[in-house]
């Protein structure tokens, strides 16, 4: 099964807090036809958290990678520009 591509990569970074992190959702098709949201977040720099979220059905999987990706945006999340100098996170 082939999967578009969704991944979603987004930075908040405000020097004021001293705020630097990164929230990555990418999924990935399961053994058994199913779809994971995986869900990876930290501090800019880190290898972060990572938390995996499995679906029956490859739209609901969509569906919830989009409805976080949204949710992320609204709280000051925001795809990092391409000639950002905000690093990358270690993986």
């Amino acid at each position: 099964m082939r999967l578009p591509l969704d991944d979603i990569h987004l930075h908040r970074v405000d020097p004021a807090l001293n705020m630097r992190r990164f929230y990555s959702l990418t999924l990935h098709p399961t053994l058994f036809g199913g779809v994971s949201v995986i869900r990876n977040w930290g501090r800019i720099g880190t290898n972060g958290q990572a938390m995996i979220e499995t679906f029956d059905d490859p739209e609901e999987a969509h569906r919830a990678l989009r409805r976080l990706g949204t949710i992320k945006k609204r709280r000051g999340y925001r795809v990092p520009d391409a000639g950002s100098t905000c690093g990358s996170f270690i993986g």
